[in-house]
């Protein structure tokens, strides 16, 4: 965290206009904080979700195999996404990595980033909706 603080100083020193940069430091280092646990705390409760649904159901074998079959369908459908799209959506939803991370290792913008998975996002509902009326 504390490298991906002075990576962001240093890439933005030309536009910012820091007076106390101690100040900023430990904002920064707070932002970055709370944003990490709230990714943990996110995904933590979409998997206890997730299992409690099952457990709770009486279909369980039946959503299951729902599920299964929904899965199928749309690992297809990212299958047909643009290369590079692919990709980042592959990166964020299956490897859970965050925007920065998939930037950092993709080396290209945030923005890219954001781009991509908004596209692929828009293509996948659109392909699901015309393959879920077949």
């Amino acid at each position: 965290m504390v490298q991906d603080i002075f990576k962001s100083l240093w890439e933005r020193k030309a536009e910012l206009q820091l007076e106390n940069v101690e100040h900023y430091l430990i904002r920064s280092a707070k932002f970055k904080t709370f944003e990490f646990i709230r990714n943990k705390t996110s995904r933590q409760k979409i998997d206890e979700f997730n299992y409690q649904g099952c457990v709770n159901s009486s279909n369980c074998t039946e959503e299951q195999v729902l599920f299964n079959n929904l899965k199928k369908n749309v690992d297809l459908l990212v299958d047909t996404l643009p290369c590079q799209c692919k990709r980042v959506y592959k990166m964020s939803r299956e490897d859970g990595l965050s925007n920065k991370e998939i930037a950092e290792q993709l080396v290209i913008s945030e923005r890219a980033v954001e781009y991509h998975i908004t596209k692929a996002m828009t293509m996948l509902k659109l392909k699901l909706a015309i393959f879920n009326k077949k």
